[in-house]
């Protein structure tokens, strides 16, 4: 369906056949065609696999993967699709990700999958991929390992492994079946965050599923577009904590060893507490996989009992620092930009002050001296 949408937005076929093609498995394409699921046109995809080939593992993947011809970040994108395929695998069945036994998730459709999928992205120009919360199924789904429930038990390791949200099947339909299979949970969990940027949407694919239920479309959309600003960055912590006996000198070394590890900004604000006693509270923005480490570090260098941690949200303007030959010499500039365009210029303070100590300015001339220039050639 991932690739259904990725061709349907405007990706060839035969570009696709191409990438296929770098595996060298002689007789391995895929075909896609006109249809409709509901009220909803797209493309359905057919993939045809050679014969004679058996079962294949994850480790069969990776080798054939890594001994192709393609592109190196299509070989690394599939690669980690099917690494977190083996772990979930390995984690639902047993056994290390490469002795997993595939069953259904063996055949060829599966490489066809995730070398396809991201070839698709890519030749679409995407840099970023986003998906909405994955809807769960629901009722039973008939496998070589006998009856399952929806979503199968790969599909579930895979949402919880990646943390995904989840949504139930469509008015709580009790026999949605299968909404995301094995292979498209990796891909999604693997290679998308699970956001929604705001964003120009410039267009619209649709790739459809074989089953066609009545009581909703079984497709996957896929936007396409330019992002408005920046997205909102949610993989954030927020930890704090309040201190009356510590002193300044040992504050500023927490903060600084909180730096080290990471963090993306460290500060300190004045507080009273219990008993009328002046205090300090310690804040520290890290990113959700720093937060077990910051809290370490927080609670050996200060003599804190506790640490407060709550998920936060913030949108970052994009941003680049450039060198600029300006009337005073080379300097460096943060450049701000919204949607792609130029918003605001800010000189670099380092650069500055380096040209004051060399020609004896003023730091504040070099500063207005350089802003102005920096504005006339970047805004």
């Amino acid at each position: 369906m991932l690739i259904g949408a990725v061709v349907d937005a405007g990706v060839g076929v035969d570009v696709l056949n191409d990438a296929l093609a770098c595996l060298g498995i002689e007789g391995l394409r895929i075909a896609a065609a006109d249809a409709e699921r509901g009220a909803i046109r797209g493309k359905h995809v057919l993939v045809t696999v050679p014969e004679g080939h058996g079962r294949l593992g994850i480790e069969d993947f990776l080798r054939v993967v890594r001994g192709s011809r393609l592109p190196e970040p299509v070989i690394e994108d599939a690669c980690a699709v099917l690494a977190r395929l083996g772990e979930a695998e390995a984690s639902v069945h047993g056994g290390g990700p490469g002795a997993t036994e595939l069953h259904e998730l063996g055949d060829l459709d599966t490489l066809v999958d995730v070398v396809a999928g991201p070839s698709g992205l890519r030749a679409l120009g995407v840099e970023r991929l986003y998906c909405s919360a994955l809807p769960t199924g629901s009722g039973f789904v008939r496998t070589e390992h006998g009856t399952l429930p929806a979503p199968t038990p790969a599909t579930a390791a895979l949402m919880a492994m990646a943390n995904a949200p989840v949504v139930p099947p469509p008015g709580g339909a009790p026999d949605a079946g299968e909404m995301v299979t094995p292979t498209g949970a990796a891909i999604v969990t693997t290679l998308a965050s699970f956001e929604q940027p705001p964003m120009r949407v410039d267009r619209v694919g649709y790739g459809l599923g074989t089953r066609n239920p009545s009581h909703y479309p079984n497709a996957a959309a896929l936007w396409v577009g330019e992002p408005i600003g920046e997205a909102p960055s949610t993989g954030l912590r927020l930890l704090e904590t309040n201190v009356d006996d510590m002193s300044a000198e040992m504050l500023a070394y927490a903060q600084e060893r909180l730096f080290a590890l990471g963090a993306r900004d460290v500060w300190f604000t004045p507080v009273q507490m219990k008993k009328g006693r002046p205090a300090t509270m310690l804040s520290a923005l890290v990113d959700d996989d720093l937060e077990a480490a910051a809290v370490d570090v927080i609670m050996r260098e200060t003599s804190t009992l506790g640490v407060r941690v709550r998920p936060v949200s913030r949108y970052e303007a994009e941003r680049e620092v450039v060198e600029l030959q300006s009337s005073l010499g080379s300097v460096s500039v943060k450049v701000k930009s919204l949607g792609g365009a130029t918003v605001a210029v800010h000189p670099e303070y380092e650069s500055c002050r380096r040209i004051a100590l060399e020609s004896g300015m003023p730091l504040q001339d070099v500063y207005r001296i350089v802003q102005s220039e920096a504005a006339a050639k970047l805004l």
